[in-house]
Formats: C-alpha cells, sequence, structure tokens
C-alpha cells in the first residue's frame, strides 16, 4: 500500500510539474505572440503642417479612420509642429527615423529643409512619402496629390478674372514662399492671367505671406486696404488670407473687392453666402490624409502601386501616375458654392 501511494503520489507530482511547465510555456508562448503581434504592426506616422488649423484637424480624422480600418496590421496616427515652424518639423521626422517607425508621411512647410532628414529616413530603410511637395520625389517614395498644381492655380486666377471683369489691381497672398503648392498655384495662375488678362495688375512683384495664421493674415489685410484703397480684387492660397480678407471687408462694409481664395466649408461659407467672397476652392483634407496612408501600406506590404490603383479615398479611386516623377494624381479638386451648406453640416 505504501508503495502505491507512493507510486501515485510520484505520479501526481510528475503530472502537475508537467501541467505547470505547459502553463508556463503556454504562458511564455502568449507573451512571445504577443510581442511578436506587436512588432508585426506597421507604425505609419502623417507629419502635417501645423498643428492646431482646420485644415489639418481634418486630415487627422482621415489618418485615424485608416488605422481603424486597417487596426489589426498598422498603428497610424498625425503630428504637427506648433506654429508651422519648419525647423520643429524637420525634429519630428528626426524623432520619428530614431523611433524606428516603418513609413513617415509629410506635408513639409519647407520642401528643401525637408529634403536632408527624408533621405536619411529613405537610407534607413523607411517608406516616405510627401503631399504638397513634387520637388521632394527625389528622396521619397511619392509623392501624392490631389490634382495637377497648375490646373489649380489656374482655376483659382480664371475666376479671379472673371470676378474683376478682367482688369484692375489685385493682391494676391501664400502662407509661405518656401511653400512648394502655393507658390506653383500662384506662379501658374500669374502665367495663366499675363497670358489671357494684359489689364490685370498685381500690386507687387511677389505676393505677401501670412504663415498660415489667422493673426499675420487680418493684419496683412488691413494693411493692404489701407495702401491699396482702390484694389478691386485679392487672390489668397491659404484658407487665413482669404477669410481674414473676406472679415474684415465685412467689418468695413464693402462689396467693391473680389475675394478668391483658398478655403474650407466651415470657414467659407458664410463669407461665400453674404457676398464677401466670390469664390473658394480646396480639397478634402481626410481623403489626402487617408490615401496616403494607403499608399505607404501597399508598398509596405509589397503592392504594386501603378494607374488605377484604388487607394480607396474619394477622388483617389483610380489614381494616376507619373512614373518618371513618382507623383500620384488623385481627381479630388472641391468647389465651394452659394448655399451649398445653409443647414451647416459642413464636411470639415
Amino acid at each position: 500500500m505504501v508503495s502505491i501511494l507512493g507510486a501515485c503520489s510520484k505520479n501526481e507530482t510528475s503530472k502537475n510539474d508537467t501541467n505547470a511547465s505547459k502553463s508556463e510555456e503556454n504562458k511564455d508562448n502568449k507573451s512571445k505572440d504577443t510581442t511578436t503581434s506587436k512588432k508585426e504592426k506597421f507604425k505609419i506616422v502623417m507629419v502635417a503642417k501645423h498643428e492646431g488649423i482646420p485644415w489639418f484637424d481634418d486630415m487627422r480624422l482621415g489618418v485615424n479612420d485608416f488605422g481603424e480600418k486597417y487596426a489589426d496590421l498598422v498603428e497610424a496616427k498625425q503630428i504637427a509642429p506648433e506654429g508651422g515652424d519648419p525647423a520643429k518639423q524637420v525634429q519630428m521626422v528626426e524623432d520619428l527615423i530614431a523611433q524606428g517607425v516603418d513609413a513617415i508621411i509629410v506635408v513639409p512647410n519647407d520642401p528643401q529643409s525637408m529634403k536632408p532628414v527624408l533621405q536619411k529616413a529613405k537610407d534607413k530603410g523607411i517608406i516616405t512619402i510627401s503631399h504638397e511637395a513634387t520637388n521632394l520625389t527625389d528622396v521619397v517614395d511619392y509623392d501624392i496629390e490631389a490634382f495637377k498644381n497648375e490646373d489649380f492655380g489656374r482655376l483659382m486666377f480664371e475666376n479671379l478674372a472673371t470676378a474683376m471683369e478682367g482688369k484692375g489691381k489685385f493682391v494676391a497672398m501664400v502662407g509661405g514662399l518656401t511653400m512648394q503648392t502655393h507658390m506653383e498655384w500662384y506662379n501658374a495662375g500669374m502665367e495663366y492671367l499675363a497670358e489671357n488678362y494684359p489689364e490685370m495688375e498685381a500690386v507687387s512683384d511677389q505676393p505677401y505671406e501670412d504663415k498660415n495664421d489667422d493673426t499675420i493674415a487680418r493684419d496683412k489685410a488691413l494693411e493692404i486696404l489701407k495702401a491699396y484703397p482702390d484694389i478691386k480684387g485679392f487672390v489668397g492660397t491659404s484658407v487665413s488670407s482669404g477669410s481674414n480678407f473676406a472679415a474684415v471687408l465685412k467689418e468695413k462694409n464693402r462689396k467693391d473687392v473680389a475675394v478668391v481664395s483658398l478655403g474650407i466649408p466651415s470657414v467659407s461659407s458664410a463669407y461665400i453666402n453674404e457676398g464677401y467672397m466670390n469664390h473658394a476652392q480646396c480639397w478634402r483634407p481626410a481623403d489626402v490624409g487617408y490615401a496616403s496612408c494607403a499608399a505607404a501600406l501597399k508598398i509596405l506590404q509589397g503592392d504594386t502601386i501603378d494607374n488605377d490603383t484604388n487607394l480607396e479615398a474619394p477622388g483617389y479611386e483610380n489614381i494616376v501616375i507619373d512614373e518618371e516623377k513618382k507623383i500620384i494624381y488623385g481627381d479630388a479638386p472641391m468647389i465651394l458654392k452659394e448655399g451649398q451648406y445653409e443647414d451647416g453640416n459642413y464636411p470639415f
């Protein structure tokens, strides 16, 4: 009996030891699986121009939507510098390189200052995508645009000419002289006016800048109207420029200056409806934020991106690629019209 009990005890101990060993092994495996799972998620980060302004708040929605849809595959987020500081933006990219993220998408304040750090990211094997920076294609995998910038600029200045009846003095303002897209719109528009409307005259050789800042834009608007009381038109390539110029005209009860600008529905619609802004155009930031992340994921997964690839956002379902320049074009311009959002239900 003692022998039998001893054997049973021995067997039970052995069984318990085996179960405990298996339990520890399962725990270790589970821990390893969890760690592996976390490592397998691609980290995609959008580095936008400016923190805390409606345009890039909307872009964050698209990035977050993408992250939620593909939560099993990616961790996607957006960051941006306060005040749109180019140096801070470069440092953010440096930090992401140090963190070893898988893809960096950037909307640069100053493409030239961003170039060396994006080359560094590319050398580290990080996927790099730009937006509003077609001159960065030698250091990124792709630049993605909502449309061809020349077409967008001509459309803006064509509407200015129509509102001014093709003659008179006007003022132009950009977010910054280093902002490539703003300058491409401005240069294409000025070229269009020179070819088609010789009686229209810009009051300065280069545009004013507002740094995408409402306070600066308002101060510039007051300065311009004081210096050039006889101007007939104003064109702005930033949301701040057009909305603040329209706001100052409203305060002065002036509807004799045609205002054409980049705009967003929640800011520009009221001025359009009240007659202080003649035309506003844009594209949906959330959509390009989503499409940029979709392009990054495809590259990370080894998929081919070519003409007609669907990046799953409105206007980017059938993209067109300039393979030589490595630019992805969507077809996503958005024109804001009078009475379009009378219910106040703005998309952004």
